[in-house]
């Protein structure tokens, strides 16, 4: 997988990584701080929130059950609270305090809030890793996300990938996780199948459904591709994983993630006394090296469409081997 122009930010070896793991941890991404102004700033939110003036919306990752009304539907181009699953009773009162209530904050932190805006569209470094990394041509940012969880209350997430949320033809989603905080085995840091994104195609997508609200629709499935990269031996992994056995990454303030869209994942209920949070966003590739269409949960407006990461765009990429 050699490299024909000169490498920015990350080294050959940590591109050869990400392509191989299907992720990739880059240390101290964010300074300490841009770390803490981040935090700060979530904070800041967390006490601006109003539930008097909140239709008091449940977030879940399930299959069933997905959030479709307009509050969620409508929030790709606002900054929007969700709360946890039982962080509401069923007359419809929050059961704990209003900051230990809010699962996350989206979805257009990175283009109203000036914090999060710096830290992303203003990001002079983020923008030397697209370069390097070379996953798209000319990527777009959507979806970024102020996620809580918790002590004691932050759910689990179960295994998914994120090209079944953010589903382009072909997929190209591409995650982005900053963590905020320490992220640990006891408070929901994220684990990962190594390889998985060569051997799992994208099964279904989450859409709107044509008579209203949210759901899952199956696609049809192809056997993996034929490529350099998916027929490296699997030893190159990384160490300890194989079929079904998911590596827990943990991480300091300032990490980033990198998720392919194709790679599974997965996190566990925070069940310590410290909380977990992390700013997220992904990216996808534009037309016409990718079809984003109008079946997305998440829509663009004309007042604000997706916001473009590179002045010009990569001529050649290397994602070669997703589905």
């Amino acid at each position: 997988m050699a490299v024909t122009q000169p490498l920015e930010y990350l080294s050959q070896a940590q591109i050869n990584k990400f392509y191989r793991d299907g992720y990739l941890i880059v240390p101290e991404f964010l300074s300490h701080s841009q770390t803490s102004s981040l935090l700060s700033r979530a904070k800041e939110l967390l006490d601006e929130f109003t539930p008097e003036d909140h239709p008091l919306i449940k977030f879940t990752t399930s299959d069933e059950d997905h959030i479709g009304d307009n509050y969620f539907l409508n929030s790709g181009d606002k900054i929007r609270y969700f709360l946890d699953e039982d962080a509401v009773d069923s007359s419809g009162k929050l059961t704990r305090d209003k900051a230990r209530a809010v699962n996350k904050i989206g979805h257009a932190l990175h283009e109203l809030d000036p914090v999060f805006r710096n830290a992303t569209l203003e990001n002079d470094r983020l923008k030397a890793l697209v370069r390097d990394l070379r996953f798209h041509h000319d990527p777009v940012a959507l979806q970024s996300m102020v996620i809580f969880k918790q002590s004691q209350t932050g759910g689990a997430v179960p295994e998914h990938n994120d090209s079944t949320f953010l589903y382009t033809s072909p997929p190209s989603a591409l995650g982005f996780w900053i963590a905020l905080e320490k992220c640990t085995p006891t408070n929901g840091a994220l684990s990962f199948l190594p390889g998985s994104h060569l051997t799992t195609p994208i099964m279904k997508r989450f859409i709107r459904l044509p008579g209203g609200g949210t759901g899952f629709e199956q696609l049809p499935t192809s056997p993996p591709p034929s490529s350099d990269i998916s027929e490296k031996p699997r030893e190159n992994t990384s160490e300890g994983a194989s079929d079904g056995n998911y590596i827990l990454e943990v991480c300091e303030p300032g990490d980033l993630v990198l998720i392919h869209g194709s790679v599974l994942h997965k996190s566990e209920r925070n069940t310590s006394a410290h909380t977990r949070f992390a700013y997220t966003f992904h990216m996808i590739d534009s037309s016409p090296h990718a079809e984003y269409d109008e079946k997305n949960w998440l829509q663009p407006t004309d007042a604000m469409p997706f916001s473009r990461i590179l002045d010009v765009p990569n001529e050649i990429t290397l994602a070669t081997a997703v589905y």
